[in-house]
């Protein structure tokens, strides 16, 4: 080994220990004629002191040091002199007196700014990622993730689960996201699908006896991204046989206990649990943040009430009128108000009325746009069906489309949360989101479509929806969301070749498509299938979540932007003719 030490473990135990260090120069400075520099490696930091008086052959060298030059040093170990300790690091109590010092590599003057709080702008930082990689937060982030990983493999290894590969190079079976495709070269026309999730292969392995399967898989999906998304990525796949949702609750909240030990969180369980329709009914979401208040309130009957056309107008299409009351917030300014408008009509709301809620000398006074059509006795109602008090504020919001009314107060409820600082930073507050729909009707295509994917698993009290009234069907699928973030999700997948088909039937495979795409796994269920289910988790987020990153690129060594580019290496890229001719392959215009 060129060293005898990192530079992150030394300590006063060590004094006067002749050792050997390999690292990057930080930082140098010559003061009064003594050079001082810390060597950095991922383990740490060590002051190294070149005193021309002890070594003076070293002393010229040393001077010609920059930042981030590779070098080696021997020395031996002192305590830092009285007063002079760094607590910032873990070797702030020593320094090492160099006997001899090696340039391992020079350094060209660096392209990206490498301090902690580092200026370069992101894409710039992705173009230089081996650099940005060195500052000491990126590879914390790094070392976290390799700590949860290994939490994860252990923790299911201990419930006797086996870690099995699947294939990355499939059969495209289009639904949900766009595939990613790879030709290939010796069957010219045809084409892999890098997968979206292994699903199908952890099902067939539970007809082929493995009744408890877990991977770290990468997964891929040709999708729009944002910060939240990259086009591959990690999944913590699970998969197990002869159980019920029950079993998934309690073996994932056991995970979830071992994941946030490394960070010191004492996890709470079981955790608590809301149905699909009540988490969009009260927080307008189906991943609820339910650390603060804020629940919407439906008001539709007492607006069906008042002379106001627009509200009477929604109720009689079928219509809901939903608010929230904005605790405290009357002192909003207009602009302010109006600035909560265009949050709500992002989300296709067509607008939001309010109202203040102020006092006179014996009772409450409402003030705002649609109060006149409200007579004394509905502001009462009205008062009493929100609790509202002195100083608040209700915005309301009205549509024949109850996911657009849901939807947008949901997040002007987030962003309302945000702009007074009510949601608690310490807290982590798991939920299970139960009784998704099975199905839900796409307008664009003119049919239902799955809301999971089309192998989950109907309630048994639901299936004599299926072909009459697809949409009313439940699924035995669930999620588990993390602080208003979904971390994971899964279901009790069909093990029935008959009811498998009626799904495809529900969204538009007939026999033959649904042969062509899934024949493989109709046919394996003729065998013996078990009852099975499973969950996936996406290892990125919850890194992230941990990490305190709102970007999932900040905890992914090499990661695309959101462009799906690579800007270190410049992936995608353009192939030579001799390599398209090979697949017989010709680059027409894109859409």
């Amino acid at each position: 080994m060129l060293r005898t030490n990192t530079c992150g473990e030394l300590a006063l135990k060590d004094i006067n220990k002749k050792i050997t260090l390999c690292g990057w120069v930080q930082h140098v400075k010559n003061l009064g004629g003594i050079i001082f520099f810390y060597l950095k490696d991922r383990y740490g930091t060590t002051q190294i002191v070149v005193d021309p008086n002890h070594e003076k052959e070293i002393y010229t060298l040393a001077e010609t040091l920059s930042r981030e030059d590779v070098i080696q040093v021997t020395g031996r170990v002192r305590a830092r002199p009285q007063g002079q300790d760094n607590t910032a690091i873990s070797t702030g109590s020593i320094e090492v007196l160099a006997d001899k010092l090696v340039v391992l590599n020079k350094s060209d003057t660096l392209p990206i700014d490498m301090e902690e709080k580092t200026t370069t702008n992101e894409d710039m930082r992705l173009t230089y990622r081996y650099l940005d990689l060195r500052r000491t937060k990126p590879q914390n982030n790094i070392l976290l993730r390799h700590k949860i990983i290994k939490i994860v493999r252990d923790y299911f290894d201990k419930e006797d689960f086996l870690e099995i590969e699947t294939p990355i190079l499939a059969k495209s079976t289009p639904e949900g996201a766009r595939d990613y495709l790879v030709p290939s070269r010796v069957h010219p026309g045809k084409f892999y699908a890098l997968p979206q999730s292994p699903q199908l292969f952890k099902q067939l392995l539970m007809l082929s006896g493995f009744d408890r399967y877990v991977q770290i898989a990468k997964c891929f999906r040709d999708e729009d991204l944002r910060a939240d998304r990259q086009p591959e990525f990690t999944q913590i796949d699970v998969e197990m046989s002869f159980i019920e949702e029950e079993d998934i609750y309690l073996l994932m909240e056991g995970l979830m206990k071992e994941i946030f030990k490394i960070v010191g969180v004492k996890v709470k369980a079981p955790f608590p649990r809301i149905t699909y329709a009540d988490a969009l009914d009260k927080f307008g979401s189906d991943k609820p943040d339910v650390r603060f208040g804020l629940q919407l309130i439906d008001i539709t009957e007492t607006a069906n009430k008042s002379s106001f056309k627009v509200f009477t107008e929604t109720i009689k299409n079928g219509g809901k009128i939903k608010c929230i009351n904005a605790r405290g917030c009357a002192k909003f300014s207009r602009t302010e108000i109006e600035e909560l408008e265009q949050v709500a009509k992002v989300y296709n709301a067509k607008g939001l009325a309010w109202i203040k809620v102020e006092e006179k000398s014996d009772s409450l006074k409402l003030d705002g746009m649609c109060v006149k059509f409200f007579n004394e006795e509905l502001q009462k109602e009205l008062v009493s069906a929100t609790s509202a008090n002195q100083g608040d504020l209700l915005l309301i919001i009205a549509d024949h489309k109850h996911h657009i009314v849901n939807t947008a107060l949901g997040q002007l409820r987030l962003h309302i949360a945000k702009k007074l600082d009510i949601i608690p930073k310490e807290e982590w507050n798991f939920i299970w989101v139960v009784d998704f729909p099975l199905l839900e009707y796409d307008e664009d295509q003119k049919r239902h479509v799955a809301v999971h994917h089309p192998f989950t698993s109907p309630k048994d009290e639901d299936l004599q929806f299926l072909e009459t009234h697809p949409s009313k069907v439940r699924a035995k699928a669930y999620d588990l969301a993390l602080n208003g973030v979904e971390i994971g999700g899964g279901s009790i997948r069909i093990h029935r070749r008959d009811i498998q088909e009626q799904v495809f039937m529900a969204i538009g495979l007939d026999k033959t498509s649904a042969n062509d795409k899934f024949g493989f796994l109709l046919d394996a269920f003729k065998y013996g299938a078990p009852p099975h289910g499973g969950i996936a988790f996406g290892v990125d987020r919850i890194v992230a979540m941990i990490c305190g990153e709102e970007n999932l690129r900040e905890v992914i060594a090499f990661p695309k932007t959101k462009h799906a580019e690579s800007l270190m290496e410049g992936s995608p890229s353009e192939v030579d003719q001799q390599q398209l001719d090979e697949l017989g392959m010709k680059i027409g215009k894109g859409k």
